[in-house]
C-alpha cells in the first residue's frame, strides 16, 4: 500500500480568510496529511481575531511577526524562510501556500524546481502570477457561484472567453475525425492549467460545467463513457459533408 503524501501547509494570515480554513484543510486531506501546520501574522492585531479560535480547532501553529515597519514584508520573510527549511530539511512532498499574494511567486518556482507539488489557496484578486505558478489553485472567494441563479451562473460562465477558449483547446488536443473527445482525456489535458478548477465555476463535475454552458455536445458510449464535441465544430463538419453529398448525388 502506498503511503499517503505528506503535506505542509503555510498560511499568510493578513490575506486569506479565516473562516475558509476548513476548506483548505478538508481539500488537502484528498491529497495527503497535512504533517505541517503554520500561520503567520502579527497576532496582536484585531484583523486576525477571527483566527484566533480555529488555530487551536485546527491544531495550526501561530508564528508570531510583529509590525516593525509598514507593510508585511517580515510576515512574508519568516514565511518564505521557513518553507525552504522544510525544503532542504524535510520529507514533505507537497507545499501548500494559502495567500492572495504575488511576492510568493518565487517561492512557487522553488518548490516546483525542488520537486514539489504545490497547491495554492487565494481570493480572486490574487495576481495570475501567482495562481498559474501552482501546480493546483482554488479560490477562497466569499460569493459562491453554487449560490447564484443556474440563469446567471450560465450567463457569467458563457461570457468567460478565457474559460471557452481553454475548454474548446482541451476538446482539440484530444479530439477524433469526427470531433469528438472522452471527457477523461479532455480532463488529463485541462488539468494542465493550474488556475483550472471546475468548482472555482460552481460545479462538483468537469461534465456538469460543460453541459451548463450549453456551448458543447455531449453523449454517452457502452453505459459509461462521456464524450464531448463543441457545437461549433459540429456545424462546420456537417457543411463540409453537405457539399461531398450533395456531388455524389449529382
Amino acid at each position: 500500500m502506498k503511503d499517503k503524501e505528506k503535506i505542509a501547509v503555510f498560511i499568510d494570515a493578513d490575506n486569506a480568510p479565516a473562516q475558509k480554513i476548513d476548506k483548505v484543510l478538508s481539500e488537502l486531506a484528498r491529497y495527503g496529511v497535512v504533517n505541517i501546520r503554520k500561520a503567520y501574522g502579527n497576532w496582536k492585531n484585531q484583523n486576525l481575531k477571527p483566527w484566533e479560535d480555529l488555530l487551536h480547532e485546527f491544531a495550526i501553529q501561530p508564528i508570531q511577526q510583529f509590525d516593525l515597519t509598514k507593510g508585511k514584508n517580515a510576515t512574508d520573510m519568516a514565511l518564505v524562510i521557513d518553507v525552504m527549511d522544510v525544503l532542504y530539511t524535510k520529507d514533505i512532498d507537497i507545499i501548500c501556500l494559502v495567500s492572495s499574494d504575488c511576492d510568493f511567486t518565487p517561492l512557487v518556482t522553488r518548490s516546483l524546481a525542488d520537486g514539489k507539488f504545490v497547491i495554492g489557496f487565494g481570493e480572486r484578486k490574487a495576481p495570475l502570477a501567482f495562481v498559474n505558478s501552482c501546480s493546483r489553485f482554488l479560490y477562497l472567494d466569499e460569493e459562491c457561484e453554487t449560490e447564484l441563479p443556474i440563469q446567471k451562473q450560465t450567463k457569467s460562465i458563457k461570457s468567460d472567453t478565457k474559460l471557452i477558449n481553454l475548454l474548446r483547446q482541451a476538446i482539440e488536443a484530444v479530439e477524433e475525425n469526427d470531433g469528438w473527445a472522452m471527457l477523461g482525456p479532455i480532463g488529463t489535458h485541462i488539468s494542465n492549467h493550474a488556475s483550472f478548477d471546475q468548482r472555482n465555476y460552481g460545479f462538483k463535475k468537469l461534465s456538469d460545467l460543460f453541459q451548463a454552458i450549453d456551448l458543447f455536445e455531449m453523449k454517452k458510449t457502452n453505459g459509461s463513457v462521456l464524450w464531448v464535441r463543441d457545437k461549433k465544430k459540429a456545424k462546420q463538419l456537417k457543411k463540409s459533408i453537405q457539399p461531398s453529398a450533395n456531388a455524389v448525388a449529382e
